[in-house]
Parts: structure tokens; sequence; C-alpha cells
């Protein structure tokens, strides 16, 4: 069975065609290590990615052996030519070509997280919410940034409303859940449209990672806007960030936005920490049976095609969007459920993401 299997993968492989080189991905050297599993047929190999190759193959690859009728296959995709060097690098936002500040580290503050996705709808509020609520329960101090001025969920997700007093010039973070919170949602009326250009978006977010009272923090969540603007580069340009966190739902559509989000921290050399797949399917609490309203596969596609691990797959459920809105996470209004467990072990994955990138986290005790 391995030899027909090992010949099916690579006849499905050469199959997709690579238009740098015109070839297949077996003729193009773009397959290394490719092993059959005897007892279920499961291809493992490492994808040899290079920046000029098309970021579709990956999931073109894998497309070709289902379609094939052989089992899903385990990928790990690698760039031949290794990381990027960074002996000299440029700032982080000099490497997308945008003039700006060297970003700096902030008192106080150890590790930025962006939290970003490729478009709106996704659950990424839900998801930055729920890390922070999850870190701080483990005993981290914990901030949130709302960094979507344009549409700031904060407020409600946590079920705080007031404005934050201010002290000898400095800005008094709110508080929910042990989780220090700034958003502009706190500063201007509920129905105000925030009508605002990139010199604005710059000065909001440099006043709340600077002129915040965050005290000592160890994780800063900032939970990004949709797309790739001027809140993701003004961010890159004040701040060193420590990683993001891609969320998309399991569609392509949101796949393919993602891809393009988490390509725009890459070229800034932000690392990607992994990536998280929300609404993953539908478990039907009076039959179990799993409904995939949203497809399937999505998160896991886009992970391979990046390179960086699958940290979770948070299911819909009953409840999710009715604790949100009276702003209780559903690591506190429902912690044995489903999406719960998986938020928190979600939450233990990125921070093993950030201690891996070499990065020090601190001992609780």
């Amino acid at each position: 069975m391995t030899t027909n299997h090992l010949a099916r993968t690579r006849a499905a492989l050469d199959g997709v065609v690579n238009s740098r080189t015109g070839q297949g991905l077996v003729a193009s050297g773009m397959i290394d290590a490719l092993a059959i599993d005897e007892s279920t047929g499961t291809a493992t190999f490492t994808f040899l990615l290079r920046r000029d190759d098309p970021a579709t193959l990956v999931r073109q690859a894998r497309q070709a052996l289902i379609d094939a009728g052989l089992p899903h296959p385990r990928i790990q995709v690698t760039d031949p030519a290794g990381p990027p060097k960074t002996t000299h690098a440029a700032p982080q936002s000099a490497q997308a070509g945008v003039p700006a500040p060297t970003p700096m580290e902030i008192p106080g503050i150890g590790r930025v997280i962006a939290v970003s996705s490729g478009k709106g709808g996704v659950g990424k509020s839900t998801v930055t919410v729920n890390l922070a609520v999850a870190f701080a329960e483990s005993g981290y101090r914990v901030g949130i940034i709302d960094v979507d001025v344009h549409g700031p969920d904060l407020p409600r997700m946590v079920g705080v409303f007031e404005k934050p007093m201010s002290q000898n010039g400095r800005i008094i973070p709110l508080e929910a859940y042990g989780v220090k919170l700034i958003s502009i949602g706190f500063l201007i009326d509920r129905d105000a449209p925030a009508i605002w250009r990139g010199p604005i978006i710059t000065k909001i977010l440099h006043q709340f990672l600077h002129e915040v009272e965050w005290g000592e923090l160890d994780f800063l969540l900032c939970d990004m806007p949709p797309g790739t603007g001027d809140a993701q580069l003004s961010l890159v340009q004040q701040v060193h960030v420590a990683g993001a966190v891609i969320v998309t739902t399991p569609q392509e559509v949101s796949v393919g936005d993602a891809l393009r989000g988490a390509k725009m921290f890459e070229k800034v050399n932000v690392p990607v920490l992994g990536v998280v797949e929300n609404m993953s399917g539908f478990i039907d609490p009076v039959t179990g049976m799993r409904h995939d309203l949203f497809g399937s596969g999505g998160g896991a596609r886009l992970a391979d095609e990046l390179g960086v691990p699958l940290l979770g797959q948070v299911p819909l459920q009953a409840g999710l969007v009715d604790a949100a809105d009276r702003g209780e996470p559903i690591v506190i209004a429902a912690p044995t459920s489903a999406a719960a467990v998986i938020l928190r072990e979600i939450a233990d994955a990125v921070r093993h993401q950030v201690a891996a990138s070499g990065v020090a986290l601190p001992i609780l005790e």
C-alpha cells in the first residue's frame, strides 16, 4: 500500500504547477522529506515555499491530494532560504516602505500582542476579550487596547460604559474581570460616528500606549480593526509587537482576507504566533450532531500556508452571543463549555508561542 500511495501522492503533487518554475511541485524541488504512514496512507512532507512563490500553492497541494482520494496530508511549510536576516533589520514599519519612528519598549508593559483579522465579523473581539480574561485567571497582569476606533466593541463585551478618569495628566484605565481596559468607546458617545483619518488614528493609539497609567503588565492585547490600514502600521511604528494572532472563520473568503492580514505582519517583521479558527462548527445540544455552517478546514489551511500553528478551533455555541451582549466573556459565563475550554487552551498556546519566540515570561507562583 505504501508504494502505491507514494506514487499517487507524487503524481497528485506534480499535477500542481508552480507559475514561477512552470513545473509541478515535485519537479520544482518543493516537496521534501515525503513519507507515507503505512497504516493510514497519510502523507507527511515539508513544503519548501520561497517568498516569491504563490502562497496558494500549499492550499492547492492539499486539495490535489484530497481530490485524488488520499487522506488529508500533514504539511510543514518552510522557506528554504531561511528566516529573514535581522542583524541590521530596519524598523518594522520601514520594511513596509512607511517612514516612521523606531518602535520602542514601553516601561512596565511586557509583551504586546496584536489580535487581528482580514475582515470584520469573524469574532476577533470575542477572542481578544476571552484570551485576556483567561490570562488574568492564570495570574498574569493583562490589559486590552481596543484599536478598532471605527467600531469599538470592547465596552459592550465587558459591560463597562463609564468614562475613564485622569490623574496627573494620565488616563486611568477601566477594569473588568481582572483586565485593564481602554477604548475610544469609553471616550465618545455611543452613537457618535468616528470619522477619522490616519493622523488622528495614530495620535489616539499613541495616547492609549503612552498616556494611559497601565502600571505593570505582563500582556497587552491589541484588538485590531479589520484589514491592513493605518492602525496596524501605527502600532508597529510605535511599539515592539511580540506577535500577532490571526482570527478567521472556516470559509474561504475569510481565509483569503486573513492571509493578507497575516502577510502584512510578516512584512513588518512581526511574527505570526498562530491562527484561531472561530465559528468552527455548531454542535446541536439536542442531537449532538455537528453542523459546519461556515464550511470547514479554513483555519488549518491558513495555518499551513503561513507555516504557523493552528492554535485552536472555537465552536459556535448557544448562549455565547447573549453572554457577550450582557458583557460576560464566555470563559466567565459558561466556564466549562466547549468554547470556554478551547479558548483557555488557545491562551496557553499563545503563551507557549511567545515563550518559544525567545521572549521571557514571568514565573507565576
